[in-house]
């Protein structure tokens, strides 16, 4: 994803609102409804500069989240529950071997949304990258972390389309970040199959463990990554241009066609 326009704060300069250390919070396998509800008394808790900020680490049984911009076409086709949340993007899928993390931010003002999920995003590159994969990146037009595609001339079957290996889906209320980051690490990915994940249907998900062909546990990357968001959010890490292709944004397709059936259905009207 690429910036519109320059951040409000440039790449060495911290968008924390705070100096003090962040405190990290490892709460293991955890339901997402109870992860949810501790984290939101956290975010209130920091709004009113009770709590410091605060990362959480967690890892969910298998569950469905549908974000705000979620369409009836994305919904599961398993019949499995849908746990409807108040975060940005549209459904995804946790589960176990995925390395989730909540990191429950005051930001510096102004809030720059933007730069905050470049900032994460970047944290999750210089991650996985560190990890092996060095040619993850961004597509421009889409959040998250991706791996491009290949192409295999001797054996089209095995050509793989882009790939996301971390997935975003933030909320920020009274300048405080909530959700966060997935890192798919060696989690399965038949729940996939059955929604239409982020809205995307061109593209497919991984993990490390299949990008790097060696088993890669959430506890092998949660050191690296909390790190690296130390770094990013507090201005030791360059955010750097990391894009090697562009897409369609699915949540401006998901508005245009909404706004297309809005003017569909006023012309039946008159």
């Amino acid at each position: 994803m690429t910036a519109p326009r320059n951040p409000f704060f440039p790449a060495d300069r911290s968008i924390r609102a705070s100096e003090k250390p962040i405190e990290v919070h490892n709460l293991g396998l955890m339901d997402y409804q109870e992860a949810w509800d501790y984290q939101a008394d956290i975010a209130a808790k920091r709004a009113r500069d009770e709590v410091a900020d605060t990362i959480l680490v967690v890892e969910h049984p298998a569950v469905y989240t549908a974000g705000k911009r979620t369409q009836p076409e994305d919904m599961p086709t398993n019949g499995l529950p849908v746990i409807d949340v108040d975060r940005g993007g549209r459904i995804t899928w946790h589960g176990e071997g995925q390395l989730v993390v909540y990191p429950i931010i005051k930001l510096a003002e102004p809030v720059d949304v933007v730069d905050y999920v470049r900032r994460l995003e970047e944290a999750i590159i210089h991650t996985v990258r560190q990890m092996g994969m060095t040619t993850a990146g961004r597509i421009d037009g889409r959040s998250g972390v991706w791996v491009p595609s290949t192409t295999q001339a001797a054996d089209p079957a095995a050509s793989q389309r882009d790939r996301k290996i971390a997935a975003l889906g933030i909320r920020i209320t009274r300048g405080v970040t909530m959700h966060g980051l997935a890192l798919n690490c060696n989690n399965v990915l038949g729940y996939y199959d059955h929604i239409i994940a982020c809205g995307i249907d061109d593209a497919d998900i991984t993990t490390l463990a299949l990008e790097l062909g060696q088993e890669v546990t959430p506890k092998d990357a949660e050191q690296p990554l909390l790190i690296a968001l130390d770094d990013a959010l507090s201005g030791r890490m360059v955010v750097a241009d990391h894009t090697f292709g562009s897409a369609p944004d699915p949540i401006k397709l998901a508005n245009e066609k909404a706004r297309k059936a809005r003017a569909q259905s006023s012309l039946s009207q008159a």
